[in-house]
């Protein structure tokens, strides 16, 4: 009887693995130098006023984007693939919730996360209670909400845009698939008293790693909020909690 050889790692001597440990160390130590870079660069990010006033459909009823914030200073949406049509959420969006660990941080540090998905609320409420989750999930059905972040794509409603590429970018790069229809994303705002600002949207495998809440805290203007994070230049102090 032949035994398939199993694909694995080289075997070495502890001496050598140790020297190709401490090898990839240094990586992965500026690996996470990078990330800090780049996650106080996104805290530097200006942002953009909103003017519409955009109305969803909640468990209480009718709600705006100021209320999903429920009284914090920043809102977290997550795009939630979930057409009209469908009797089924997005397998993929479906995933990521489901590996969501403990969030309570967020709120701790004024922060609210929401699930904003096309579909009726009914099929929402429903599709919820059959996963057990308990994230606030609201239907923007009747609402230029996912047209105007770009996530529900039709050039018949709004010039096709998918992570800041337009519908010739994303052809000239056989992405014709992000072209229409509906896809994820994740979305932040800031309050300031009833005024609301959109900071940052990200897209595609943007997404892929935003299953913790220092991952999604690190999306936000105010970041993690501990004292190894520099508030931006000419910034009032923001709250540390480390």
């Amino acid at each position: 009887m032949t035994t398939k050889t199993l694909a694995h790692p080289p075997v070495v001597s502890p001496d050598v693995w140790l020297a190709d440990r401490k090898a990839l160390l240094a990586d992965e130590k500026e690996l996470t130098k990078q990330r800090d870079r780049v996650n106080a660069k996104r805290r530097r990010l200006p942002m953009v006023k909103l003017e519409k006033t955009y109305r969803f459909d909640g468990p209480t009823g009718q709600t705006s984007l100021l209320d999903l914030f429920e009284g914090r200073r920043q809102l977290l949406v997550y795009h939630f693939m979930f057409a009209p049509e469908w009797d089924n959420g997005c397998s993929g969006c479906t995933g990521l919730v489901n590996a969501l660990g403990d969030l309570s941080l967020l709120g701790d540090r004024d922060t609210t996360m929401v699930l904003v998905s096309r579909a009726p609320l009914a099929k929402l409420e429903d599709y919820k209670a059959r996963h057990h989750w308990t994230l606030p999930w609201v239907s923007s059905f009747d609402s230029d909400f996912n047209h105007d972040f770009h996530v529900s794509l039709d050039a018949s409603v709004a010039p096709v845009q998918y992570n800041y590429r337009d519908q010739a970018n994303l052809k000239d790069e056989q992405e014709q698939h992000f072209t229409a229809g509906e896809h994820h994303g994740m979305s932040v705002f800031f309050r300031i008293d009833d005024d609301v600002f959109h900071t940052y949207s990200t897209y595609a495998r943007g997404c892929e790693g935003l299953t913790d809440a220092y991952s999604l805290l690190d999306l936000t203007p105010y970041g993690r909020q501990e004292d190894f994070e520099e508030s931006p230049s000419g910034w009032p102090q923001r709250p540390t909690y480390g």
